[in-house]
């Protein structure tokens, strides 16, 4: 579901003489459907750039990155839209979203984003709010008013809220209490359990074990000279 071919980047500081600083070259990752990936290497080591490059934010210098039959690379930003609307969800570890805007539609945005009926969406929103213990008395509050924990899991219930064939996760069970961290991992069995490709970082080893099938260490795909 997400292949990634003799991928490389590298980044231009155009403030220090345009030095070009390679980051990575000739990375090749496959994530199959139902599999969970989680990527591994020290800060630094370019997990966070291969995560922006498959979400289409960072745009690579050669190689390919296809999830589905659509290769990020190459993609026009209204394909990059519409891969992100239907088939690629995107957990990070912050919540943005415009102000004022009550958590339940914040959910259920994704879902609306499809044409699903108001109802059907906020429903859905609503068990996952429950279900992440974000308390009804919050659901009609915009969410950048909330504390950092209730912001992620408000992030994490608009990420599952669609059943997205292809995920990216951003640390999602970082700062979270025990009961919530099991919680999240639940989900991300479930999605894995109805097929979705899962491409992740997780610093939390026990989180690792319980849902990576494989580990891809980052460093491997560092440029010799940068080595």
């Amino acid at each position: 579901m997400i292949n990634i071919e003799n991928l490389c980047k590298s980044f231009t500081l155009h403030n220090q003489n345009a030095a070009v600083i390679p980051v990575m070259a000739g990375a090749n990752l496959q994530v199959a459907r139902g599999e969970c990936v989680g990527l591994i290497g020290a800060s630094g080591a370019g997990k966070s750039t291969l995560m922006r490059m498959v979400w289409g934010n960072y745009l690579a210098a050669s190689g390919s990155i296809r999830v589905g039959k659509l290769d990020v690379v190459t993609a026009s930003p209204r394909q990059i839209i519409a891969l992100r609307r239907e088939t690629l969800g995107y957990v990070s570890q912050f919540l943005r979203v415009v102000p004022r805007v009550p958590t339940l539609d914040v959910v259920a945005e994704p879902l609306l984003n499809l044409g699903v009926p108001a109802d059907t969406a906020r429903t859905r929103a609503a068990e996952l709010l429950a279900r992440l213990n974000i308390p009804k008395r919050l659901w009609d509050l915009s969410p950048t008013t909330f504390s950092g924990g209730e912001q992620q899991r408000v992030n994490i219930a608009r990420g599952f809220a669609h059943p997205f064939p292809a995920l990216l996760l951003d640390e999602p069970t970082a700062s979270l209490d025990a009961a919530n961290r099991e919680v999240v991992l639940d989900l991300i069995l479930e999605a894995k359990a109805r097929g979705a490709a899962i491409l992740g970082i997780f610093h939390d080893e026990g989180a690792r074990d319980r849902v990576c099938d494989r580990l891809i260490d980052v460093r491997a795909f560092t440029p010799k000279a940068a080595a």
